[in-house]
């Protein structure tokens, strides 16, 4: 994948509905494994607890998804939770609401919606960010351009990650894949083709927040 929205943290919620609890718990993962543990781990701090519904969906390679709704009738918890994800274009995460049954039967339109509220909470405080696949790109430029190529770097679309000083100085530099070329060319130009840059290992860079 070039691009896509994950969780940036852990995001937790708690709401209570006509005396039912329903706590939230949101998180990113990489495989259907850690998602598998991911619900494993929520039923084990809530052992008491009625329902732990949840869902998770995997992009890439993998393109999984999955949901459960735990007892709970068909369609009211795990699709509501899926769909949280799914309508926000958020993938690699996966989400549990654990439920405390109140006494108090919410039919099945308000357990949509205790489940949607709850997970989408959750999801919330997670902080929804886009990935962008990129490179690290090592800029090693004698010690009396440094300056000036520092100051280059912080109006180009990029971001220094780390700096090491030797007998030349090395920036350590993250660069989308679509600015790789404009970014190289740019720094090759002001230091009239001294720069030396290498292009390092595929790594996935964090942009800005999404709002749901």
């Amino acid at each position: 994948m070039d691009s896509f929205i994950t969780l940036s943290c852990e995001g937790n919620s708690k709401t209570e509905v006509k005396q039912s609890v329903f706590i939230g718990k949101a998180v990113s993962i990489s495989s259907p494994e850690e998602a598998n543990d991911f619900v494993k781990e929520q039923r084990s701090l809530y052992p008491d607890a009625r329902h732990t519904v949840y869902a998770w969906k995997l992009s890439g390679d993998l393109n999984m998804q999955k949901y459960s709704d735990d007892g709970e009738p068909s369609g009211t918890a795990g699709m509501p939770v899926l769909s949280i994800l799914e309508h926000a274009g958020i993938t690699n995460a996966a989400v549990a609401v654990t439920r405390y049954f109140g006494g108090i039967l919410l039919g099945k339109g308000g357990l949509v919606r205790a489940y949607t509220d709850c997970a989408r909470q959750a999801v919330i405080n997670a902080v929804p960010v886009r990935m962008t696949e990129g490179v690290e790109l090592s800029v090693k430029v004698p010690y009396q351009m440094s300056d000036k190529v520092l100051f280059e770097l912080t109006n180009l679309p990029c971001s220094v990650g780390g700096t090491e000083y030797l007998q030349d100085v090395c920036y350590k530099v993250n660069v989308e894949s679509s600015n790789i070329e404009a970014v190289t060319s740019r720094l090759t130009d002001i230091t009239s083709g001294v720069a030396v840059i290498t292009k390092g290992d595929i790594i996935m860079i964090k942009g800005g927040e999404i709002l749901l």
